[in-house]
C-alpha cells in the first residue's frame, strides 16, 4: 500500500482529445475527489513539447517544464498512474505550423531550419526533431501492451452494427509490395552475447570512415538488427507499379507510416512523389533545389515553396506537374472536393488507419470524381504488407465481416523500452555514399561481421533493438491473458525473418517457465496467423494476437475497425515494468477533421468512450494499490454508467444539431451520479451524489437544449495547436446548468 495520496496523471494532448478533455476534467474531479484521488494534468501536446524544449527563448511567464521527460522518469515509479490520450505524431509540415502559431502568440521561438546552413541551425533543427513523429509513446511505453475490446463495447457493436461495404470476388483491389531490396530482404540479426557499447559507421568506397552514431549501449541477451532498404530497388518498384496501374486502369494509393517511422518513411514517401512526377522533377531540378523543395514532406511542401515565384514561372511548374498525370494512373484522394491527393502530405494517409478503412469500405478508396474505386495499395515494405493482402483475399472469398457475429482479436504487444522498429529513429540513416555499413565495438574495435551491410547512396540503414526483459514480460503477459480469458493465443512470428527467428528462440525458451496445461498457444508466420485468426473470427471465435511493436499498432486498428467501427473504443492497458500503470484511451489518432467541424459548426463528434474505459481501470488499480474502497466503488459505478451510456445510445453523433461529445459526457455524468446515489456500500457517498443525480435527471432536457443551442455556428477556441484556455472552456462547457450542478457538488464535498 502506498503512503502517497492516490494521484492520476492526466495528459493534455492535441486536437479532438484535448477539446474533449477540457470538458471532461471538471466531471472527473467532481467524482473522484470524494475518494481522495488527486487529478494532476501534464501537457505533452506538440505545442507544449516545443515550448518545453526552447525555454531560453521565452519569458519567465511563458516557460513551461519538459513534461514528457518528467513523465518518462515517473514510469520508473511503482505508484505511477498515467492516463494517456492520443496525440499528434507531427510531420515537418505540422511542426512548422505549430511553431508559426506559437510565434504569432508572442513566443519568440526560432524558425525551423529546413536547410540548416551552419552548426547553430543544425543544433536547432536537431532539437525540433525531438518533437517530430511519435515522440511521446517511446518515452512513456515502459511496459508491454494489453489491448482489447471491453465486453460492453463488443456487445453494443453486436446490437448496433456499423455499416460495412460489400466485397466482390471481382474486386481489383490488391496490395503491391517489394519482392527484393526492402528491409525484410536486407535484414541481419543476432542475440548479443555480452554488454557492450558500439557505434554505427559507414566505410565509403573512397576509404573514408563516417561515424553515423558514436554510441549505442547494448545489453547482454538483447536482439540487435541491422537492416537496409535499397533506394534503387524502391524507385524501380514504384516505377513498375505505377506503370502497371496505368496499364490496367486501377487507381493507385500509397500507404506508409511517416508519422511513427519519422526518419525512414518520409524518405520512402518522398521517392513516391518524385517517381510519380519524375518528368517535372527532371525539368525543374535546379529550381527545386534552389527553393529547398523537400517532397519527403509531401506535395504540400512543393506548392508552398513555389508560391514565392513570379506568377508565370509558378504557373509553368504547376502545368508541368499536371502534365505528369497524363502518363500516370489515377490517384486515391484524401479530399476529392479540394483535389487533395494521397501524395499531398505524408501524415494524411497512415497505413494502420487507411488500410482498415479501405477494407471496411469493401476494398475501395475515394477517387478524384468523388466516387469509391478499387485500388492498388502500395506498401513498399513487405514485412507486414502481406497481412493486408491476406485479409483482402479472405474478404473477396467470404465477403465482408459481420459485426453482429464476428469474434474479437485482443492484442498483447511487445513494445516496452523502445522495442523494435519504433525505437530505431535515432539509429536510422540515409546513406550519403556507397560503402560498407557496419557496427563496431567501441572498446575492442571488433566489427560485428554478422551485421555488416553493403549499401549504396540513398539507401536507408537502421539498427533496431529489443531487450531481453521486455521479451520475458511479453511472454508472461500473453500467458496471463490466455489463462484469464480462456482464448488461444498466436505469436505472429516469421521464422524466415532473421529478427523474428531470434525472437522465436526466446519465446520458446520463456514459455517453458509456465505450466501451459490446458492452454492453447501457437507460433505462426504473419500470413498463417492472419488466416488462422480470420477463420476463427467469422465463426464468432476469439483469438489473442501476440505481436511485435508494428503489428501491435496495425492490428489494434484493423480488427477494432472491423469489430467496433473504430479503434477509439479499445481498452488499452500498459502494465509498466516498474510496477505502475499507463492507461491509453484507445487508438485511432487525434482526429483533425473533428476539430475542423467544431470550429466551423461548434459540434464535436469525438467519442470519449476510450477515456471512460481507461479512467475506470485506472481508478480500480488505484483503489487496489492504496486499499481505497471508495476509489474502487467510484470505478465500479463508472463502469456501470458506461454500460448504460452504450445501452441508451448516448454516444456522439457525427451530425451537427444532434448529440455531440459534450452531450455524451453529460449523460455519462448523469448515469455515474445515479449509480453512486443508488449503491448501498457507502452511505455517505450515496448522500453526496444523490442531489447531483436528482438535478441532472430533472434538468436533462434543459441541459441538452443548452448544449444544442450553441451548435450550427462558428466556434473560436483561440488556436489550433495551443488553444486559449478561457475560450476553450467557454466553447466546451456551454451548459450553465450542468456547470453549476458540478460546482455545487464539489463545494459540498469539501
Amino acid at each position: 500500500m502506498s503512503n502517497q495520496q492516490p494521484t492520476i496523471i492526466y495528459t493534455l494532448t492535441d486536437e479532438a482529445p484535448l477539446l474533449a478533455t477540457s470538458a471532461f476534467l471538471p466531471i472527473i474531479r467532481t467524482f473522484v475527489a470524494p475518494a481522495g484521488v488527486n487529478i494532476q494534468t501534464s501537457d505533452i501536446s506538440v505545442a507544449g513539447r516545443i515550448l518545453g524544449e526552447f525555454g531560453e527563448f521565452l519569458t519567465d511567464e511563458q516557460k513551461v517544464p519538459d513534461n514528457l521527460a518528467h513523465l518518462g522518469e515517473l514510469t520508473q515509479d511503482a505508484d505511477t498512474n498515467i492516463i494517456k490520450l492520443p496525440n499528434i505524431s507531427a510531420s515537418v509540415h505540422q511542426l512548422i505550423s505549430a511553431i508559426k502559431e506559437l510565434q504569432s502568440k508572442g513566443y519568440k521561438l526560432p524558425d525551423y531550419p529546413e536547410e540548416p546552413k551552419n552548426d547553430e541551425e543544425k543544433a536547432i533543427r536537431a532539437r525540433y526533431s525531438k518533437c517530430l513523429g511519435s515522440a511521446v509513446n517511446p518515452v512513456l511505453r515502459e511496459g508491454n501492451s494489453d489491448r482489447r475490446a471491453p465486453l460492453a463495447v463488443k456487445n453494443y457493436a453486436k446490437k448496433h452494427p456499423h455499416s460495412m461495404g460489400e466485397w466482390s470476388m471481382a474486386s481489383r483491389t490488391h496490395v503491391a509490395h517489394m519482392k527484393h531490396g526492402d528491409f525484410y530482404h536486407g535484414e541481419k540479426s543476432i542475440t548479443n552475447d555480452r554488454a557492450r557499447e558500439v557505434r554505427m559507421e559507414l566505410v565509403t568506397k573512397r576509404g573514408e570512415t563516417i561515424v553515423l552514431k558514436p554510441k549505442v549501449k547494448l545489453q547482454e541477451g538483447e536482439i540487435v538488427d541491422s537492416m537496409f532498404m535499397s533506394k534503387n530497388a524502391l524507385v524501380q518498384f514504384y516505377e513498375d507499379q505505377m506503370e502497371d496501374a496505368r496499364k490496367t486502369g486501377v487507381m493507385l494509393s500509397l500507404h506508409v507510416k511517416a508519422t511513427m517511422m519519422k526518419v525512414s518513411h518520409p524518405i520512402v514517401f518522398g521517392h513516391a512523389v518524385k517517381v510519380f512526377y519524375k518528368d517535372a522533377f527532371a525539368k525543374h531540378a535546379k529550381l527545386f533545389e534552389e527553393l529547398g523543395v523537400n517532397v519527403n514532406n509531401g506535395l504540400v511542401d512543393l506548392y508552398s515553396k513555389i508560391e514565392a515565384l513570379p506568377e508565370s514561372q509558378r504557373d509553368e511548374v504547376i502545368r508541368d506537374m499536371h502534365a505528369c498525370h497524363e502518363h500516370r494512373p489515377a490517384l486515391a484522394m484524401v479530399d476529392s472536393a479540394k483535389g487533395i491527393s494521397n501524395l499531398h502530405a505524408p501524415n494524411d494517409v497512415i497505413v494502420d488507419a487507411s488500410m482498415p478503412a479501405m477494407i471496411r469500405a469493401g476494398g475501395k478508396m475515394w477517387g478524384a470524381d468523388g466516387r469509391p474505386q478499387d485500388t492498388k495499395c502500395l506498401i513498399p515494405e513487405s514485412t507486414f504488407a502481406r497481412i493486408y493482402q491476406e485479409i483482402i483475399n479472405f474478404c473477396k472469398t467470404n465477403g465482408a465481416f459481420d459485426p453482429k457475429t464476428m469474434g474479437t482479436v485482443p492484442n498483447v504487444g511487445l513494445m516496452a523500452q523502445k522495442a523494435e522498429e519504433y525505437g530505431s529513429h535515432d539509429k536510422t540513416f540515409e546513406i550519403p555514399e556507397d560503402g560498407t555499413a557496419r557496427i563496431v565495438d567501441n572498446a575492442s574495435g571488433e566489427v560485428i561481421e554478422a551485421l555488416t551491410q553493403e549499401v549504396e547512396k540513398g539507401d536507408i540503414w537502421r539498427m533496431c533493438l529489443v531487450k531481453d526483459a521486455p521479451i520475458r514480460d511479453w511472454v508472461k503477459l500473453a500467458v496471463t491473458r490466455v489463462k484469464n480469458s480462456g482464448m488461444p493465443a498466436v505469436f505472429w512470428l516469421d521464422p524466415y525473418r532473421p529478427h523474428e527467428n531470434e525472437l522465436i528462440k526466446k519465446v520458446e525458451t520463456y514459455l517453458k517457465d509456465y505450466d501451459l496445461t490446458g492452454l492453447e498457444i501457437h507460433i505462426m508466420s504473419q500470413v498463417r496467423a492472419m488466416r488462422y485468426t480470420l477463420e476463427r473470427v467469422i465463426r464468432g471465435m476469439d483469438t489473442i494476437s501476440a505481436t511485435g511493436n508494428i503489428l501491435r499498432d496495425y492490428l489494434t486498428d484493423l480488427f477494432p475497425i472491423m469489430e467496433l467501427g473504430t479503434s477509439a473504443k479499445m481498452l488499452s492497458i500498459v502494465p509498466l515494468m516498474a510496477g505502475g500503470g499507463l492507461y491509453e484511451t484507445g487508438a485511432g489518432g487525434s482526429a483533425p477533421k473533428h476539430v475542423q467541424q467544431l470550429v466551423q459548426e461548434n459540434h464535436l463528434r469525438w467519442d470519449s468512450l476510450g477515456e471512460f474505459l481507461a479512467l475506470a481501470v485506472s481508478l480500480e488499480e488505484l483503489g487496489i494499490k492504496n486499499d481505497n474502497a471508495r476509489a474502487k466503488l467510484v470505478a465500479k459505478a463508472l463502469d456501470a454508467a458506461t454500460g448504460k451510456l452504450l445501452d441508451n445510445n448516448k454516444s456522439p453523433s457525427p451530425k451537427t444539431g444532434q448529440l455531440d461529445n459534450r452531450g455524451s459526457q453529460f449523460y455519462l455524468a448523469t448515469y455515474w451520479a445515479q449509480e453512486l446515489a443508488q449503491q448501498t456500500e457507502d452511505r455517505e457517498l450515496a448522500e453526496l451524489f444523490a442531489p447531483l443525480a436528482k438535478t441532472l435527471t430533472e434538468n436533462e432536457q434543459k441541459i441538452v437544449d443548452e448544449l444544442a443551442a450553441v451548435q450550427g455556428q462558428e466556434a473560436d477556441i483561440g488556436g489550433y495547436y495551443k488553444p486559449d484556455e478561457k475560450k476553450l472552456e467557454a466553447v466546451m462547457r456551454p451548459s450553465k446548468t450542468l456547470n453549476a450542478a458540478l460546482a455545487e457538488t464539489q463545494s459540498r464535498a469539501k
